[in-house]
């Protein structure tokens, strides 16, 4: 519980201790995947189209670099056709079409290519990612599977971490326009022996800054 919080806490102390920073909304779709690999061996994946929403930070740090927490909500999943068997999903199953809603708190460093009041800039850090509740669907020998995922110790975790990388621009009134890069560095599978789960975004976000203090 302990390691939960404390993204939290540095988050809150990050913002509140700060004289001058900035926040706002940002959201927008995105292209979703995985690195699925049975064994080592990667498995044959498909994109499924979703989405994010959430709340950002910019906090000066020294001179064009920043600090850009942010917390939000991403919808994720990723189609997935298997060459061996393995559990989870099932032991007898071909296949895995899933989606994940998910929480996600980053933070990241934003630098500002120049110091005028539109400029381009980029973002990159860790992001833990807290996976809510999702669904699958999966076929197998006798038929098909449509469940919602289970999430225990002995199957899908609730945790994964990422690193994000932006690239985009900002104006002058605070309009921000992006593209995401999500890599997964941990698996989303707790089952001992099973697959490596890790999640792949592509997205475009649009965003805005309402208040500066």
């Amino acid at each position: 519980m302990k390691f939960i919080l404390l993204p939290v806490v540095a988050l809150f102390i990050s913002i509140t201790a700060s004289s001058q920073y900035q926040y706002g909304i940002f959201g927008g779709p995105q292209a979703t995947s995985t690195h699925y690999t049975i064994s080592g061996n990667k498995q044959s994946a498909k994109m499924k189209f979703g989405f994010n929403l959430g709340l950002g930070f910019k906090i000066p740090f020294e001179g064009k670099l920043s600090f850009s927490p942010a917390a939000f909500y991403s919808m994720k999943g990723y189609k997935v056709n298997f060459s061996q068997y393995s559990f989870p999903p099932d032991a007898n199953a071909t296949d895995n079409n899933t989606m994940i809603h998910t929480f996600e708190l980053a933070g990241l460093m934003q630098y500002d290519f120049n110091d005028q009041p539109d400029h381009v800039f980029i973002k990159i850090g860790p992001s833990l990612d807290f996976q809510l509740f999702g669904h699958e669907k999966f076929h197998t020998a006798t038929g098909t599977v449509d469940r919602n995922m289970k999430f225990s110790y002995g199957d899908y975790g609730h945790f994964s971490a990422n690193i994000l990388l932006q690239l985009g621009y900002e104006t002058s009134s605070g309009l921000t326009i992006y593209g995401q890069y999500t890599h997964g560095l941990s698996s989303i599978n707790n089952y001992d022996g099973g697959p490596m789960i890790r999640h792949r975004v592509y997205g475009i976000s649009v965003g805005k800054y309402f208040h500066k203090k």
